[in-house]
Formats: structure tokens, sequence, C-alpha cells
């Protein structure tokens, strides 16, 4: 499968159309897909020090109903833009609040369609910016590339409007069209790009047996059924006797931390796979669980800069544990777990870091990243020659490992 130019600058994993808050994965998740929560009403609450924390907060709200210009006051807006402000005061770009419709949307993916341009962006910085198109999306056919900054939409100007903000004006329709304006790291003028929305379908996995009897499986996500397709795959590939394996997990923002646990298990039999640290210190440690399908042929990951979250999980894994390669570029950088909250009555999530997690070595990677065993990179030439050098490594590497282990079998 030939993938276009990925030199991923930041990366959240939202599909484009969605908001920011879905990260890098989309998210990692605790380990389920959402969580509930009673809130506590502090309005009825008989603590003095609250009702005085509170007091200036509502003392605003009347004086806005009470003095502001344009009556009625939206007090739904009102009241999310206060958690949406919340979220922010905590100063963790991972941790934020999203509206009912935007929830709705950033679920849309990982269960497996949605609308849009197809294309992850980031909306953590000061402008929307594209993490990746989607291969075979509508944001990939009309040329949009990683890194690649939004600075209009359909004429506006975007400078200084919250990426969030930004994202909305990107929605639309199937079958509509959405001017971008992009500013393009090496490009002197911005571009205008016209892009048709459309239903994006997703597909979390493809996979084929590749010349010179080498399996190879590309995972776009850590959706709520990925282990379950990538276990599929490897059945049918390891029933066809491969002499190696090929996990690419380049671009693939992340997911369910459920999934990458299960993905991650399907190649390490037992042991550790990944550490997880809350803010009180405590250390856990997360296993494999002992179902592995391909724990010995030889094994390597592709990764890039779009790698983040659980793929870093899954990765970080293999690398420490030594059962396999990694090839490509520097991940993203991801170490932090987070928990979907729905608010009650409908109105929306938010979202919490609970946790840091560490590779089973105990190394933290956030915004550091993997550092691959073989570094290769794969620039926009690559791409419109339409070869793929971090593929091509891998089978090389792969190739070798297995005429190593041949020799060695008929030197003994």
């Amino acid at each position: 499968m030939n993938k276009s130019l990925k030199t991923i600058l930041i990366v959240f994993l939202i599909v484009a159309g969605l908001s920011a808050a879905f990260y890098a994965g989309m998210w990692v998740g605790n380990g389920s897909e959402t969580g509930k929560q009673q809130p506590t009403n502090y309005l009825s609450s008989s603590d003095p020090e609250l009702a005085t924390l509170f007091s200036p907060f509502f003392e605003a709200w009347n004086i806005i109903h009470e003095q502001y210009i344009d009556q009625p006051v939206d007090d739904v807006k009102l009241m999310q833009s206060a958690i949406g402000g919340m979220m922010e005061g905590l100063g963790d770009k991972h941790s934020s609040y999203m509206d009912p419709e935007t929830y709705q949307q950033v679920n849309a993916p990982l269960m497996g369609s949605y609308t849009g341009i197809g294309a992850w962006v980031d909306t953590s910085g000061e402008s929307l910016v594209i993490i990746a198109p989607m291969p075979g999306s509508p944001a990939e056919a009309a040329g949009i590339l990683s890194g690649d900054t939004v600075i209009a939409i359909d004429g506006k100007d975007m400078t200084g409007v919250d990426p969030n903000v930004v994202l909305q004006s990107i929605l639309g329709p199937a079958d509509t069209k959405v001017t971008l304006t992009i500013t393009r790291e090496g490009v002197d003028q911005p571009l205008e790009i016209t892009i048709t929305r459309a239903t994006i379908e997703i597909p979390v996995i493809e996979y084929e047996m590749l010349d010179n009897n080498i399996g190879y499986i590309y995972l776009s996500q850590f959706s709520v059924n990925a282990g379950e397709e990538v276990r599929k795959a490897l059945n049918d590939l390891m029933a066809q006797n491969p002499q190696g394996l090929i996990l690419d997990l380049r671009d693939n923002t992340g997911g369910f931390l459920d999934a990458a646990f299960d993905v991650t298990s399907a190649f390490i039999e037992v042991g550790p796979i990944m550490i997880e640290e809350t803010g009180d210190g405590a250390k856990q440690t997360y296993s494999a669980y002992g179902n592995a399908i391909a724990p010995d042929i030889p094994l390597v990951v592709l990764v890039n800069g779009g790698s983040a979250s659980a793929s870093e999980i899954t990765a970080g894994a293999i690398q420490d544990r030594g059962r396999g390669m990694l090839v490509g570029t520097t991940t993203y950088g991801k170490g932090s777990v987070q928990n979907w909250i729905e608010l009650e009555g409908d109105n929306g999530a938010i979202r919490v870091t609970i946790a840091r997690w560490l590779t089973p070595n105990g190394k933290q990677i956030n915004d550091i990243g993997l550092t691959p065993d073989v570094v290769v990179d794969y620039t926009q030439a690559d791409a419109d020659a339409g070869i793929d050098p971090q593929r091509e490594k891998a089978i090389e590497i792969l190739l070798g490992l297995i005429q190593d282990a041949q020799e060695t079998n008929t030197g003994n």
C-alpha cells in the first residue's frame, strides 16, 4: 500500500471534521469506551468554602443576565464555555471538554465511519494543523499534506480563531465543497485547496502476503474491534506459513487502551507491555494476555511521527521486549492516559488525564517519542515516485533475519 508523505509535526488523533479533544488519538482511554460518574451538586452544598469559591462565578452569571445588551443570552453556551474554561485551567492539553454534538462526531471514527474530508488534525495550538490525510480520502486526493496549517476557510480569515471553531467550519454534509487556505512548509505563498466532503468509511486493517513469503498488516487505528481484526488477519496469514511479519503503525494516532493490549498480546506471549503511573506515584504493570498468535516469527514494526498513543504502547513494548525491530522515524510522544466521562443530561463529555504510561523498561516517552532501531525517512519525492523506502527496509531486514536463521539451522 503506497502512503503519502507523513512528516507529522504534532499529533492529536482527530479525524478531519472532528474535534481536537480526540487525541492522538484518537485517544488512549482507560480501558473502556466511556466512563460514567455522578456529579456532585455544589449549588446545594452546605460547605461554606465551596459557597465562597463559586460566589464570583454566579455573581458574573447574574450580571450577564441583568446587564448584557443582547438578551436573552444562551445559557447552554455559557455553561459549556464555563466547563471548557475550567478544563483549560488545568494546563493540560490532553484534558478538555466536548459539547454533545462534537462528542458524538468524535466517537464515530472509532466505530467505523463519519462525514468529513478525511484527515487527522491537531487543534492544540493557535491554528488548526493537519496531522495526516486518511489514505484514499477526499483530503488526500485534493493534495492535503501532513503539517499543512489552515489559515482560512471559504475565503474567511481564520487567524486568531480557536482551532476547534475552525474545525467546526470544515464540517458539512457529504457532497458539499469546502475551500481551505493553507500554509505549507517550504512553500512561500498560501495554497487554496477545494475538497468535496464525503462519508468516510474507515478501514481498520489491511493485510496481504508480500513477495518472499512475508506477511504485512496495516492497522489504521486502535478502534474498539482492532484487536479482533488483527487476530483474524494474523490467523489468515499464519495459515500461509510466512517467514516474517510487518506491522505497519504509521499515522496510527491511537484509540482504545484495551485494543492496544489486545494487539500487543497477539505478538508477545507473556510479560510486561506497559507501566501505568498515577498522580500519587503508584505504578501498575500491565502484562500480555498469554494468547499470542505470532510470538516467535521475525517481526518489524513501521512507525513515524503520526504513530501516537496506543501505537506507541504497542511499538514500545515490542521494542523494549526485544520482540521485533522498529523502522521509520521518531514517533509522536504521547505518554499519558485519558478517561472520557459523559456528563449527565446529554451535556457532552470531559476528557481527563488520569495517568502517565511508561514502556516495559520504564522509559518516559511523553513529548519525546520512540526512536526506531533503524531510522528511514519517507519523502514526498518517494511518495510521488510510488516507492516506500520504510517498507522496503523492513523487508530487507526480515530477509536478513530469515537467512541468518536458515544458516544457523543448517549449521546445526
